[in-house]
């Protein structure tokens, strides 16, 4: 690389460089030795594709009106549930119907409008508004946001939900899944994320966190937090598709009043998994969980409902069962795996039937499974030098674990519950507004939360459907998404060729 250069920015630049080409050399290697596969392409920095406004109105046509169709194949079931909400309106003094409003709300979401006020400004200008209405008639007008927002604040906006949940059920159904099932089951994660915080007590639903003060101070000198918390719940594919099911909102007065004790989150799992119990009666789950849900309750719970699982193992949690764990495992030599997988060298060690008591003097008990997995991978520390890393990740299984399934059920399966946590964060930081309240009011508050879940799992179809996914990846989601929206500002649209492509045969299909 040449002499210490004196300007420490230029060295340190150097250094960069000197450790990018490090890299390459070191996936390259990994690669030439099969341990990886090549990762897709990232979107190319590079001057527009398009070489005429013809191509370009080509493109931008094909993109409005193929996520549209998307969009429209699930519409039919998706307004009959919405249609059956009880409008609470004065009937004589109403100008849109709710089931233009509910559609409204959901693309406002799918356009990834940050605010009622964004919306407002921009999807009702005329070329947005005959655009829009173009490829979605069921908008016999565009309403002001506020309009939404009154509607939400007294309907049962529960209601939104279960028109979400039979969507899902529609596509369960028609099998638009069954591809992405591990042992059968359909993955479901659980996981809890705050919304929105702040120090105004708007609701008496909130959860409340105290900043500073303790009990024996009086009230006036504690500081407290007030937020909203939601328990999510989605199916989580291992090829990356994750789909959101169902939201458990926990409420301050769900919790143990007397005795001052808030709602928690394990309290609304098993309100969750009630519902979920109810909505899907015979379907096949496995349940994706984290370290907070091995205990006897959540495994009971599963077994009533003859739920699969696969639960993260902590190192402090279930103390018997890591104990029996390692006394059996070497009464157990035949109990191991080994593979490679992508770039890591996986070293899998388990042991079935291990029995774990709870409750009151132990009079409960369960049969677990409990695998250990140990891994290594090559990686640049930082002064660019080859270093070997390691992890250990553990699961209790309600299935005995084999060499058949070890790799299904811990890398398709369990290791693929971060998929929740890339939705909750997808759904935060990259357009949803997941952290906007939209409303300070409990009732519209949630109807927003179910509009945005709604149109996160229309956006996720467009993404994976084979008719979209190349310009997914040639641009990224969230370009494709500004694609959109930009279309429908502009005179781009020809509603004879529109109407045309709008009208051909579609059937859903994934790759």
């Amino acid at each position: 690389m040449g002499k210490v250069s004196r300007r420490p920015a230029r060295e340190a630049a150097k250094q960069a460089l000197q450790k990018k080409h490090q890299y390459r050399e070191l996936r390259q290697q990994q690669q030439a030795a099969g341990l990886i596969v090549p990762a897709p392409p990232s979107p190319a920095s590079r001057l527009s594709p398009y070489q005429s406004v013809e191509e370009e109105c080509h493109a931008r046509t094909e993109a409005v009106t193929e996520q549209a169709r998307v969009f429209r194949a699930q519409l039919p079931t998706l307004l009959k549930r919405l249609r059956q909400i009880q409008d609470t309106r004065n009937p004589k003094k109403l100008k849109h119907a709710l089931v233009s409003l509910m559609l409204y709300g959901i693309l406002v979401f799918v356009l990834h409008y940050s605010s009622r006020r964004e919306a407002n400004t921009d999807i009702t200008r005329p070329m947005f508004e005959h655009n829009l209405r173009l490829l979605f008639p069921e908008l016999d007008s565009l309403p002001h946001a506020d309009t939404l927002f009154r509607l939400l604040s007294k309907i049962d906006v529960g209601q939104i939900e279960h028109a979400h949940i039979d969507l899902v059920e529609r596509l369960i159904r028609k099998k638009k899944f069954a591809n992405y099932r591990i042992n059968n089951c359909y993955p479901i994660a659980i996981d809890g994320t705050q919304k929105v915080g702040g120090a105004t007590l708007w609701s008496e639903s909130l959860q409340e966190k105290r900043l500073s003060g303790s009990d024996q101070d009086a009230p006036e000198h504690a500081r407290y937090q007030y937020h909203v918390y939601v328990l999510e719940a989605n199916l989580c594919f291992h090829n990356g598709m994750v789909i959101p099911l169902m939201s458990e909102f926990l409420d301050y007065q769900h919790g143990d009043t007397e005795q001052n004790k808030q709602d928690c989150e394990l309290r609304a799992f098993h309100r969750l998994a009630e519902r979920i119990k109810k909505a899907f009666p015979r379907l096949a789950v496995m349940l994706l969980l984290d370290g907070l849900y091995p205990n006897g309750p959540v495994l009971e719970r599963c077994r009533d409902y003859h739920w699969q699982f696969m639960i993260v193992l902590k190192d402090d949690s279930l103390p018997t069962v890591w104990t029996e764990y390692g006394a059996l495992l070497k009464f157990k030599p035949d109990n191991e795996h080994r593979q490679s997988w992508g770039e890591r060298a996986q070293h899998f060690r388990w042991v079935n039937d291990i029995r774990y008591e709870y409750g009151p003097n132990h009079r409960h008990h369960r049969d677990v499974h409990v695998v250990l997995c140990r891994e290594n991978w090559q990686a640049l520390d930082e002064d660019g030098e080859i270093v070997t890393k390691t992890a250990k990740h553990a699961w209790i299984s309600s299935q005995k674990l084999r060499r058949e399934n070890v790799h299904q059920r811990c890398n398709l399966a369990a290791r693929h519950r971060w998929g929740i946590e890339s939705c909750n964060l997808v759904e935060k930081h990259h357009g949803y507004r997941y952290e906007h309240l939209f409303a300070k009011n409990w009732n519209a508050m949630r109807g927003y939360h179910y509009l945005m879940r709604l149109a996160h799992l229309l956006n996720t179809l467009a993404r994976f459907s084979s008719a979209l996914v190349a310009q997914h990846l040639a641009i990224g989601v969230r370009a494709f998404i500004q694609f959109v929206r930009s279309t429908y500002s502009g005179p781009w649209l020809d509603p004879p060729t529109v109407k045309q492509r709008m009208e051909r045969p579609f059937q859903l299909r994934f790759t």
